[in-house]
């Protein structure tokens, strides 16, 4: 046992580099790949140690065995693999519950070596928080994308690479988490996909009277009385001794006999609940159901004249010195407001320098609070950024003069690079760049004014979902590596432009990154001269 407890502090010495303190993994896919090699790692350990105890650990064995399969192909393309959202999803569930299982399983009698091992990098692994969110990613993927659940069960989704499915542990998982939000809704989906996967076979250490039992309270919750009695019926006939099922029951039926007394007959409750369906849909707010439209490719059309308009050209900056003799490809997006997307404008390794220098410093991103006005974490914008300055990289301060070369603006009073990489499920909800009118503080402690314009690049291409969409005027601008785009905030007056309102939709499959720069009215005064009309 002594060249395994050596090889064992090798391996930990190894694993250590990984080891810093706990950052929301699940809101950046570019931290969640260090997980990979991390559980790539813990397998390679719990195989050795089954080596050693092999006639008492067949059940472990075979579990690593499976395990080690999946942790190959993940280490292969860790982003193509968590591009996947069951992937990550699962790859939280299990670095947080499953691993967690085994320990306990392999505690009762196992040397020091494998467990002082995993005790020391689970302080390092994701917690419940990313496992809960990452299980909200995927909820939240379902209702924007429209997509039921076993489709997403089954990772029957458009470009994957590492096709993936849940289980019917998974998706009682998942109507778990729901259920703890008090969200009904998706828990009646999951546990009825857990119920459907067992009812065909799936053999699994899921329990159908535990699914029953929130699925029945679920659906109840809803208002669905009759069903919610079918499944506790249900429940019943698996465990007749049950004792909420039958205080549940007794309970259906005292409702359902007072809704009979007062003459309240089913069509009525059927009418009713499609009454409050119908008040559920136009209570609906308007600019969500635009933005998960556009965010899915539906939703508003230019119009052919408006099309006609639009245009592909050569761009010198204005004559710009460095770019008469070789212009850029640049066309244009939108008209009102006028977004423009520059091609081939950044290269693939200036792209693998800025991710680089960024990684190290990725932190969950942040808001500004409208009342305090301080930064804040929001369960709207899932990502991690970092902020990169022209002086520490002579890649970042060459970014900044081609912003300043081809928009004509001076980058010297603008913010720092910010690179953003979304996690799974990532997103950004509508916002505004630019502080509007209620927020006179919002950008005061830089002493360069509002931001008059955003300029975005897109640095990774997104195999399904992300997309840069403008729910005011029904614009989508889909990510495609190596393009940026850029529009302006404010009208020349300084006055903002509400219509440049703007989301980052959710991913589906793949990883987005991508880079921003937030230029301010500050240095413009005769770059971008004001006019006498408020909104020209």
């Amino acid at each position: 046992m002594a060249s395994n407890k050596m090889w064992y502090t090798v391996a930990l010495g190894f694993l250590l580099p990984f080891s810093y303190a706990h950052t929301d993994f699940f809101t950046s896919i570019g931290h969640m790949t260090d997980l990979i090699n991390t559980e790539k790692d813990l397998v390679i350990s719990l195989k050795d140690y089954i080596k050693a105890e092999e006639s008492k650990l067949e059940q472990i064995k075979k579990w690593a065995e499976k395990l080690d399969k999946l942790t190959d192909t993940a280490t292969k393309d860790p982003e193509g693999f968590l591009g996947h959202p069951v992937n990550a999803f699962k790859l939280m569930k299990r670095l947080n519950t499953e691993w967690g299982e085994l320990e306990s399983l392999v505690l009762k009698d196992m040397s020091d070596g494998f467990i002082s091992n995993m005790t020391i990098q689970r302080q390092f692994f994701p917690n419940d928080e990313d496992q809960t969110g990452a299980a909200k990613a995927l909820l939240r993927l379902q209702d924007t994308y429209n997509l039921d659940t076993d489709t997403l069960s089954r990772g029957n989704l458009p470009g994957v690479k590492h096709k993936s499915f849940l289980t019917a542990e998974d998706c009682f998982e998942l109507g778990k988490i729901a259920y703890t939000e008090a969200d009904y809704y998706h828990t009646e989906l999951w546990m009825e996909q857990a119920l459907k996967q067992l009812d065909e076979g799936e053999v699994s250490s899921a329990d159908k009277v535990y699914i029953l039992d929130y699925l029945s309270y679920a659906v109840y919750q809803q208002g669905d009385l009759s069903k919610a009695m079918m499944l506790t019926k249900r429940l019943l006939e698996l465990d007749p001794e049950h004792q909420r099922a039958n205080g549940n029951m007794k309970y259906f039926e005292y409702i359902m006999a007072k809704e009979k007394e007062a003459n309240k007959s089913s069509t009525d409750a059927e009418d009713q609940t499609e009454k409050e369906t119908e008040f559920k849909k136009k209570d609906y707010l308007p600019e969500r159901r635009k933005y998960e439209m556009l965010c899915r490719g539906e939703g508003l059309k230019m119009t052919p004249r408006r099309q006609k308009r639009l245009f592909c050209r050569y761009y010198d900056g204005n004559r710009n010195p460095r770019y008469i003799l070789g212009p850029v490809k640049q066309e244009d997006e939108w008209d009102k407001p006028r977004i423009v997307r520059f091609l081939d404008i950044i290269s693939d390794e200036e792209i693998e320098t800025v991710k680089e220098l960024a990684k190290p410093r990725l932190s969950r991103a942040t808001v500004h609070d409208p009342e305090t006005g301080k930064l804040t974490t929001a369960h709207y914008r899932v990502s991690k950024s970092a902020w990169l300055s022209g002086y520490e990289s002579p890649v970042v301060s060459r970014i900044n003069t081609r912003i300043q070369d081809l928009t004509g603006l001076d980058v010297s009073t603008a913010e720092e690079l910010q690179v953003a990489n979304y996690g799974v499920g990532g997103q950004y909800e509508p916002h505004f760049d630019f502080a509007r009118k209620d927020e006179p503080d919002a950008f005061k402690e830089l002493g360069t004014g509002n931001r008059i314009a955003t300029w975005l690049f897109y640095m990774s291409d997104v195999s399904a979902g992300g997309a840069t969409v403008f729910p005011e005027v029904g614009a989508s601008v889909w990510p495609k590596k190596g393009t940026a785009v850029f529009w302006y905030n404010l009208f020349p007056s300084g006055e903002g432009d509400y219509s440049t309102r703007h989301a980052a939709c959710p991913v589906l499959v793949g990883n987005k990154w991508v880079s921003n720069k937030w230029l301010h009215e500050r240095g413009q005064e005769f770059r971008r001269p004001c006019t006498l009309s408020e909104l020209e």
